[in-house]
């Protein structure tokens, strides 16, 4: 095979088939592994049949085999969302660990490069605010979110491991909230959340007081930096984010007149180890990449709107 072979696990999740789409478009030769746990499928159909992509259905906790030469592997298969992780403790610990080990392995073999997706979430809820590369986090090992948190902490320094053991070529990414179309409607997390309740004109649910603050960055912004990260010769954490604040409060408002919605926001008590505050400081992107983001909150809003209002309305 003439082109060269890129292995993406979780090549079915919101990032994962984004991410299959740039690499096709960058001229490789893609190989979406996922066991659909969270993934679907209708993500990647319109790559079906594509001569530059394959799929295979797989859990990567169990074993990772891709046959002849490969250069990269991304390693996007977990639970990312709350609901999922808090449902399914034991797969996200053991994708962040098992699966991150069989895929280093395979790197390792094949002499290729991995990047794995770590998250703003290695932060905890942080004592420093905005969160550098630096920050060794605030994170409660037992509680809740443990499992999800612990997982990508492992996972970081497992990857390092290795580097640092064998001489492998490893990237790690720090992915702050991240948002666009392919979003699960269930997926839990505020953006979606907000703007499905709105469409159907119901009440925004806000943990807390409303007063705890994220940052959102759109997919596209996102894979130009995981693709400029994978490029470098930059092996310690980036993180990759936009660093544009904004309350829930403020969002759930700006979700309202965006969508047209007669929508309130009605308030539920936080849940446990839930961050106040969430801002990546790219500084280190802007330096090592030459990478920030390009789309304003409301610019991705747009598209994203679009698909929610297909998924939610018909």
């Amino acid at each position: 095979m003439s082109k060269k072979k890129i292995l993406i696990t979780g090549g079915a999740g919101f990032l994962g088939s984004h991410l299959c789409d740039r690499f096709i478009k960058e001229g490789y030769h893609v190989v979406a592994m996922d066991n659909l746990l969270t993934g679907d499928i209708a993500n990647i159909e319109h790559l079906m049949g594509h001569k530059d992509f394959e799929f295979q259905h797989h859990d990567v906790s169990n074993y990772v085999h891709v046959s002849g030469d490969l250069e990269y592997v991304l390693h996007f298969a977990s639970p990312a969302s709350p609901i999922d992780y808090l449902k399914m403790p034991i797969q996200t610990m053991k994708v962040g660990s098992l699966g991150t080990l069989n895929c280093l392995g395979l790197a390792k073999v094949k002499g290729a490069r991995m990047l794995i997706a770590s998250t703003s979430e290695v932060y905890g809820d942080p004592l420093v605010h905005p969160q550098t590369e630096e920050y060794w986090g605030n994170v409660n090992p037992v509680g809740p979110r443990g499992v999800y948190d612990e997982a990508k902490r492992f996972q970081e320094a497992l990857t390092m491991a290795y580097h640092t053991f064998h001489g492998l070529e490893t990237r790690i990414v720090r992915i702050f909230n991240t948002f666009g179309p392919r979003m699960r409607l269930d997926d839990g997390r505020v953006l979606p959340a907000f703007i499905s309740q709105a469409l159907r004109g119901e009440n925004l649910t806000a943990f807390g007081d409303g007063s705890q603050t994220r940052s959102f960055t759109y997919v596209d912004d996102l894979v130009e930096g995981i693709y400029r990260l994978l490029k470098s010769d930059y092996a310690q954490p980036v993180n990759i984010g936009n660093p544009e604040e904004i309350t829930i409060n403020e969002f759930g408002e700006e979700i309202i007149r965006l969508t047209g919605s007669k929508s309130k926001i009605v308030y539920k008590d936080l849940p446990k180890d839930d961050p106040k505050q969430r801002k990546p400081d790219i500084s280190l992107a802007k330096s090592i990449l030459d990478w920030k983001p390009q789309f304003t909150r409301s610019q991705g809003l747009t598209p994203t709107l679009e698909y929610f209002q297909k998924k939610v309305l018909g």
